[in-house]
């Protein structure tokens, strides 16, 4: 299929995609027991969700672990939205200060007539992201900015809009209401369009996208494929508790990722168990102390 791409080449375009999956990183390390239970895993949550939902224990415990890898990569979304820009003419991504600085010698029009030479920019993945003390912090910087450089004008970029826009972004600073029309809330295809002159180039990169993904990630060796050890470890707990239903015995495994060390738990656990399994038990609270 022939690339159509104009603002970036197909190759640019894969090492982009390429650094981005590599910034998933550590999230694709397998997990076990302990490092599962490292943020501290609620049991009781797990148990409420495996019952109201009505699925498995494989299936609960494996949306966690999805849940856990998900919560960190959408800092990695965000290396993609923003860096893409250092492949299109005329922009720069900093090392800090402003998320991307685009400047082009001929003006850049605004929705209100205005043309300025600089825009300085602002990423959010999604529109609900910011409270409302950033909003005020990041709306005070873009006024400072343009105090400073009467020729740009400032964005709030985001990919995930309520809608398609590039309108005057109106927040609050000390409890009232602010505006202006260089400091501007632009959806990302609203973006690409004003940086490429075309105004589906973002619709462009979303086709492009899928078959560049699947290419790198088909890389011979280029992604590693997880090997998740938890809901073993979790059987292994509940099987010393073979006299229990098959889903109690799971119930107690979670139970001992966050009461191993609560009153009562020790107790009722050295009486279920006798002294026949007594070291074995031994074992079990030396594990859980690893959490």
């Amino acid at each position: 299929m022939a690339w159509n791409l104009n603002f970036i080449s197909e190759e640019e375009f894969k090492n982009h995609v390429r650094a981005t999956i590599m910034k998933y990183g550590e999230k694709l390390e397998s997990y076990d027991l302990k490092r599962f239970n490292s943020n501290l895993v609620d049991p009781i949550k797990l148990l409420f969700d495996k019952s109201v939902y009505r699925t498995s224990w494989d299936e609960i415990v494996n949306n966690e672990i999805f849940r856990q890898r998900d919560k960190s990569n959408n800092n990695d979304i965000g290396y993609f939205h923003q860096n893409i820009f250092s492949f299109f003419k005329g922009c720069e991504v900093p090392q800090a200060g402003w998320d991307v600085i685009y400047k082009n010698p001929d003006g850049i029009r605004m929705p209100d007539g205005d043309v300025v030479h600089t825009l300085y920019v602002e990423m959010k993945n999604k529109h609900n992201t910011m409270n409302s003390a950033s909003s005020a912090k990041t709306y005070i910087k873009m006024q400072g900015q343009i105090l400073e450089d009467d020729d740009c004008a400032c964005f709030l970029v985001e990919a995930i809009a309520k809608k398609s826009q590039n309108i005057k972004w109106t927040t609050k600073v000390d409890g009232k209401n602010v505006q202006h029309r260089l400091i501007r809330r632009v959806s990302m295809d609203q973006f690409y369009a004003i940086l490429t002159g075309e105004e589906d180039a973002f619709y462009k990169m979303c086709m492009a996208l899928p078959g560049i993904i699947h290419s790198v990630v088909n890389e011979e060796g280029s992604v590693a494929v997880p090997h998740d050890t938890v809901i073993k470890e979790l059987q292994n707990v509940a099987a010393l508790y073979a006299q229990q239903p098959e889903d109690l015995a799971m119930a107690m495994s979670v139970y001992m990722l966050g009461f191993h060390s609560y009153m009562g738990f020790e107790g009722k656990m050295g009486q279920q168990f006798g002294e026949k399994n007594s070291e074995m038990l031994k074992q079990i609270y030396e594990y859980a102390k690893k959490f």
